[in-house]
C-alpha cells in the first residue's frame, strides 16, 4: 500500500515538472536572448571609412541603452570609389545606388535596416524588398499621434497609405520676410497657405527702388546669384511637371503648363520683381569683411524669399551682432508657409525625408532592426535631437521656436512633401552620365526669354526639338557629349 501511494506522489511530482518545464525553458531562452551579443547591419546609401558622424547623429545612442546590439553600418557605395571621378579621359561608370543596396539586402548576409530616402524607398515598397511596419505598430502600441501629419502622410503616400518606414528628422523650407518692409510699403504680411498668385501679387506691391537701391519683392532663395532658371524649380515642383518621360525617350516641356511657368517667372524676373541670377553683387570699396554680402534676405535686398530652415541660425547670429556691424539694423522677421498651387493646396515648399529607416524583408535580425527604428522614432531620441540646428525632429511636440524667440514655426511642417513621381530618375541618371545636359540645353532657352529673343511657347518647342535629339542620341550612346 504505502509503495502505490509513493508510485503516485512520485507521477505527480513529475507531471508537476513536465508542465513546468516549457515555463523554465522560456525564461532561459528569454534571458539568454537579452544577453546574447548581436549584431544589427544597417545599410545606408553612402558611406567611407569614417562612419562616426552617422553613428554620432543615429546609432549611438541606441548602443549605449543597448548593451548586447553591436551595430555594423553597411554603405551601399563606398565614397572611396568616387576618388578621381571626373579626372579621366575615360569617364567611370557612376555607381547605381539603389541596384548596390538591393545587392546588400540579398545573399548570405543581408543588412537588416535600410537608412534612404523617399525614391529609394518607394523603389524598394514597389519590389517588396522592405517589411510593412503596421502590424509591428500596431503590436507594439506605437504612438503616432505626436509625429507631424505631414511628414507621417509622406510616407503614406509612398506606400498606397500603408507604413513601410518612419524618419525620426525631416528638412524644410518656409516663405520669410521682412516685416519692417511691408510696414513701410504699408502692405499686409503675407499668411500662412497663400497661392503663388498672392505671393506674386505682394511681390509686386514690395519691388521698389533702382540700381543698388533696387529691393525685389520675392527671391526663390535668400541669397544672390544662381540662375532663376534652375531656382524656379521652387514654383513648379508640387505641379511635377516633367522635363522627359519615364524612359528618357521623348520631351515633355511642350505644354501648356510648361508654357504658363515659364511665362510667369520670365515676366516677373524681366519686371525685376524677382532676381534673374545675373545681378551683380555689391561690391565692398573699403576692403572690409562684409557678412551680409550675397545675402539677399538679410542685406534687405527682398522683402521675402525662400529659405530652409537652418537659415534661423543666421537670423540670430546677425540681430545678437547687429551692433558690431557697419551700416547694418536688425531685421524683424517671421515665416508662413511656401506658397501653394490650387491643384495641389496641401502641397510645397522642400520638405525632404531623407533618413527613412526601413526594415529589410530578408532581415536576419528584424527583432533588433524594430527595436532600433522603434527608439530612433521615440520620444526619447526626439528629446536628444530637438536641438538640432540643420533638420526638425518628426516629433511636433519637441519642435520649439529657437531662443526663446516667437515666430510660426508650423509654417515649417504644415504642409506635404512633393511625392516622387519616377523612382526610376536616378537610375536614369545614372544608366546616361550626360542627362543633365538635356537640363541644361533648357537653361539655354529660357535665357533666350529672359532676352526678349524668343516667346516662351517658342522656346519650349525648340527645347523640346533639340532635347528629344540629345536624348535619341544619348539612348545609342549614353555617354554622349553635346556643345
Amino acid at each position: 500500500m504505502k509503495n502505490r501511494l509513493w508510485g503516485k506522489r512520485v507521477l505527480a511530482i513529475m507531471a508537476t515538472a513536465t508542465l513546468a518545464l516549457p515555463l523554465i525553458a522560456g525564461c532561459t531562452a528569454s534571458e539568454n536572448k537579452d544577453n546574447e551579443q548581436r549584431v544589427l547591419r544597417v545599410a545606408t546609401l553612402w558611406g567611407g571609412q569614417d562612419d562616426s558622424y552617422f553613428r554620432q547623429q543615429f546609432t549611438d545612442a541606441f548602443e549605449l541603452t543597448h548593451s548586447n546590439v553591436t551595430v555594423e553600418i553597411v554603405p551601399a557605395v563606398d565614397q572611396g570609389s568616387m576618388y578621381g571621378y571626373g579626372n579621366s579621359e575615360e569617364q567611370p561608370e557612376v555607381p547605381d545606388t539603389l541596384e548596390s543596396l538591393k545587392k546588400i539586402m540579398t545573399g548570405d548576409n543581408p543588412v537588416d535596416v535600410v537608412i534612404a530616402d523617399t525614391s529609394t524607398v518607394k523603389a524598394l515598397i514597389q519590389e517588396n524588398m522592405v517589411k510593412q511596419l503596421d502590424p509591428l505598430m500596431q503590436e507594439d502600441k506605437f504612438d503616432t499621434s505626436d509625429i507631424v501629419p505631414s511628414v507621417l502622410e509622406g510616407i503614406k503616400d509612398l506606400g498606397d497609405q500603408n507604413i513601410y518606414a518612419l524618419t525620426p528628422t525631416f528638412s524644410s523650407s518656409a516663405l520669410y520676410y521682412n516685416k519692417g518692409l511691408f510696414e513701410k510699403a504699408g502692405v499686409e504680411p503675407p499668411t500662412d497657405n497663400m497661392t503663388w498668385d498672392d505671393i506674386f501679387n505682394l511681390a509686386r506691391r514690395l519691388t521698389k527702388g533702382e540700381g543698388k537701391d533696387h529691393v525685389f519683392g520675392l527671391a526663390f532663395s535668400t541669397y544672390q546669384g544662381g540662375s532663376s532658371y534652375y531656382s524656379m524649380a521652387q514654383y513648379y515642383n508640387a505641379l511635377q511637371l516633367k522635363m522627359f518621360d519615364d524612359k528618357a525617350e521623348k520631351m515633355t516641356v511642350d505644354s501648356p503648363q510648361w508654357e504658363k511657368v515659364w511665362s510667369t517667372i520670365s515676366k516677373l524676373a524681366l519686371d525685376k520683381v524677382i532676381p534673374k541670377g545675373d545681378e551683380q553683387q555689391d561690391q565692398q570699396t573699403d576692403g572690409r569683411y562684409n557678412p551680409m554680402q550675397g545675402d539677399l534676405f538679410l542685406s534687405g535686398k527682398t522683402a521675402m524669399a525662400i529659405g530652409d530652415y537652418s537659415y534661423i541660425n543666421q537670423l540670430i547670429d546677425a540681430n545678437k551682432n547687429a551692433d558690431k556691424m557697419k551700416d547694418f539694423t536688425k531685421v524683424e522677421w517671421d515665416v508662413v508657409t511656401p506658397p501653394v498651387h490650387p491643384e495641389a493646396p496641401e502641397i510645397g515648399g522642400n520638405i525632404y525625408l531623407s533618413n527613412l529607416m526601413a526594415i529589410n524583408s530578408s532581415a536576419q535580425n528584424p527583432d533588433d532592426a524594430w527595436e532600433l527604428i522603434k527608439y530612433m522614432n521615440s520620444e526619447d531620441w526626439a528629446k536628444i535631437k530637438a536641438r538640432s540646428s540643420y533638420e526638425m525632429v518628426s516629433r511636433k511636440s519637441f519642435i520649439k521656436p529657437k531662443d526663446g524667440l516667437d515666430y510660426n514655426i508650423q509654417a515649417f511642417y504644415t504642409l506635404k512633401p512633393v511625392p516622387p513621381t519616377n523612382t526610376n530618375l536616378d537610375k536614369l541618371y545614372q544608366k546616361m552620365p550626360n542627362l543633365w545636359q538635356v537640363s541644361d540645353k533648357g537653361m539655354e532657352y529660357f535665357n533666350q526669354v529672359l532676352e526678349n529673343k524668343k516667346t516662351p511657347k517658342e522656346a519650349l518647342a525648340e527645347w523640346a526639338a533639340k532635347g528629344n535629339e540629345m536624348l535619341e542620341k544619348l539612348k545609342k550612346d549614353p555617354k554622349a557629349t553635346f556643345q
